[in-house]
């Protein structure tokens, strides 16, 4: 399937580009995590009583769940690069129905048309 262009960027650049972004993600977010990990460290483990406790306990859940989010988002960025190769990318996967460019355009790797989203 050939898709029309929008913007200036083909689908294989919005999809790179999109991909560099959360490999960035992924290691700022690890460093982060690895961070506030080493830190607590330092500090006492009760956090029930030390009143900097439930910041810690807040910001490595934060992180992680970041750091969770970037890696699906890479992961879905991988499988849009598949479809891609395979001729399907740009076609919703529950109507069979094109893709919006617009939408393409946003969100690289969306698998879903926006009427079935």
């Amino acid at each position: 399937m050939t898709l029309p262009e929008s913007g200036t960027a083909s689908p294989r650049q919005r999809i790179a580009a999109e991909r560099a972004e959360a490999t960035h993600r992924i290691d700022f977010l690890t460093a982060k995590l690895a961070d506030i990990i080493e830190g607590s460290h330092l500090t006492t483990d009760d956090d029930e009583h030390d009143p900097e406790g439930a910041t810690v306990a807040f910001e490595r859940a934060q992180a992680a769940s970041l750091l969770a989010e970037a890696r699906r988002d890479l992961d879905e960025l991988d499988a849009a690069e598949r479809r891609l190769d395979a001729g399907a990318y740009g076609v919703c996967e529950k109507c069979g129905r094109p893709i919006g460019p617009e939408r393409l355009e946003a969100l690289p790797a969306a698998r879903r048309c926006i009427d079935c989203a």
